[in-house]
């Protein structure tokens, strides 16, 4: 069985495979074994091969903003859970379910002086 090269899926036709699985959803764990190769080698891969590192990043990217807009629809349809989602990420200082709450010190101190 030949061995499996880095060299072998930076082609083309093996770069866009990569894009297409990583658009599909797949992890990086499943495209390494769809690879035949383990995860930490995938890894490595994309540590030395910009076309492969590129091509990973762009399918990811396609479904995160096929998935980014369809929480935005279903928000906007009245789903509850969605909007609350959106919300918190996109304003986090408005909507984070843990508020800051300022105390003025030398208010708190008068208020125990005057007691």
């Amino acid at each position: 069985m030949a061995r499996i090269t880095m060299d072998d899926w930076e082609e083309e036709d093996t770069l866009f495979l990569l894009e297409s699985w990583a658009r599909d959803g797949l992890t990086e764990v499943q495209i390494a074994e769809n690879i035949g190769i383990s995860a930490r080698t995938l890894l490595n891969w994309k540590k030395r091969s910009i076309p492969i590192f590129l091509a990973l990043k762009k399918g990811k990217e396609v479904s995160d903003y096929q998935v980014e807009n369809a929480l935005f629809k279903s928000a906007l349809e009245g789903n509850v859970t969605a909007q609350i989602f959106w919300l918190k990420n996109r304003k986090p200082e408005q909507w984070r379910d843990k508020q800051e709450q300022k105390v003025d010190l030398t208010e708190a101190v008068k208020i125990i002086d005057s007691i």
